[in-house]
């Protein structure tokens, strides 16, 4: 089965595994309705393309009053008072993609900065091999973003857990559990996926959730971590 980039088809996909479902933050496809809706009850919401890749054309939109929105996209943000020119907006910004608006998290932070975890989650050739997590990485996101793609520096997920005082080495396998979970409900579907880079937040509770999945996960950042022995695994589970 062709294994298709949906950021919609794939929140499916692990919504239908029981386990994850509440690791999920809330995620529908946009329309004016649904909008509406989600802001109402969340009051801030992220907007992604269903087929998007390294955070981009992502918008953040927060409820500044009845009829107002803060809308952030990259580091620009501007306010609009008119759901209609929003939608407007994102049509013409989107060209015909479709987006999906997911609640946004509250994401724990270093320095005022958000940062998620990527955890590499990696099978051997045929699907019968278990997955297994080859690596781990935390994004902090850099100064005026709130996307972590757009990062700042790249550390150790322990270093990170630390330094936003939020957990320790437990928290960290509880995050790995949680991916690998995910991974083989993705490697159910497709048999023959061998990789998946989650995003893996952290939001100000201490809970873990799955924020997405990434079948063609960039791994260049693990090179940039002092311990090399990662980087040398996810290369060695490539090729095997």
């Amino acid at each position: 089965m062709l294994i298709k980039r949906d950021k919609w088809l794939q929140y499916r996909i692990l919504r239908n595994g029981s386990s994850l479902a509440g690791r999920l933050p809330k995620t529908q496809l946009l329309k004016k309705n649904v909008l509406s809706k989600m802001l109402h009850h969340y009051q801030s919401v992220v907007l992604k393309p269903r087929n998007g890749s390294y955070g981009r054309d992502i918008v953040f939109i927060k409820r500044n009053g009845a009829n107002a929105y803060r809308v952030q996209n990259e580091n620009n943000a501007v306010t609009m008072r008119d759901t209609d020119k929003l939608l407007k907006w994102l049509r013409k910004k989107n060209r015909g993609r479709g987006y999906i608006v997911q609640r946004r998290l509250q994401l724990a932070q270093i320095g005022n900065r958000p940062f998620d975890i990527r955890i590499m989650a990696q099978r051997k050739k045929g699907s019968s091999f278990t997955w297994n997590v080859t690596g781990s990485y935390a994004k902090v996101a850099a100064q005026g973003y709130l996307v972590t793609n757009v990062t700042s520096r790249t550390i150790p997920v322990l270093e990170a857990l630390k330094l936003a005082r939020i957990g320790d080495r437990s928290l960290l396998i509880k995050a790995e559990r949680i991916a690998l979970l995910a991974a083989k409900r993705l490697g159910e579907r497709y048999p023959k996926l061998r990789q998946v880079g989650f995003d893996i937040g952290i939001d100000r509770k201490h809970r873990i959730w799955i924020i997405e999945g990434n079948y063609k996960p960039d791994v260049r950042p693990f090179r940039l971590l002092k311990d090399s022995s990662m980087y040398r695994r996810i290369l060695w589970y490539k090729k095997h």
